[in-house]
């Protein structure tokens, strides 16, 4: 029985929060693995992210030397809104012998009491809250805490920087980053 644990999110760009967070859930909470699922569209969101095959792309880049780390497609293939309740249904038929522990923000903690069928979704998977800056985890949910290093980076401001023809060197991996700037995204 394998413990999995699923970092969820539109990844536009991945960025190397996304990737601490995966590694100190993973070591704090003794999990076999951490799967990086990239949703289609997100729910709680107003913009749809850039193309899947750019997502996609530096998904694998960044994660490509962790072995550990894996990509899951699960939600992209599924298409439409990206709810958490649909992705562990499905994720609960197709690997029963697996437990899974979704990971969430701080942000996210707090706002666990709108998402779809909240009180369906813990029955199916236990969640992690990890703290984030400005944030708490205070929620009526049962939740798992991991405190992780409080790094302020955000896919906007690599965006906003992106942009502004500002470096983002060190908030994405190198790969990440030559990716972005062999494609010319988000300028």
């Amino acid at each position: 029985m394998a413990r999995i644990g699923i970092v969820g999110g539109t990844f536009d760009p991945i960025h190397t929060g996304h990737l601490i967070i995966g590694n100190e859930v993973r070591e704090v909470l003794n999990l076999d693995e951490i799967w990086f699922m990239p949703n289609k569209i997100p729910p709680h969101k107003e913009s749809i992210p850039i193309a899947d095959k750019h997502r996609l792309a530096m998904i694998k880049l960044a994660i490509a030397d962790n072995p550990f780390f894996s990509l899951a497609t699960d939600e992209l293939e599924k298409g439409g809104a990206s709810y958490t309740y649909d992705t562990m249904l499905m994720l609960k038929g197709k690997y029963p012998e697996h437990t899974f522990y979704f990971v969430i923000g701080g942000d996210m903690v707090e706002y666990l009491p709108e998402w779809y069928k909240v009180e369906e979704l813990m029955s199916l998977v236990q969640f992690v809250g990890v703290t984030r800056p400005k944030f708490t985890l205070e929620t009526p949910y049962p939740i798992e805490k991991v405190e992780i290093p409080e790094l302020a980076i955000s896919s906007t401001i690599i965006r906003k920087r992106r942009r502004e023809k500002r470096t983002v060197k060190y908030l994405v991996p190198l790969e990440v980053q030559n990716y972005l700037e062999e494609w010319g995204l988000y300028e």
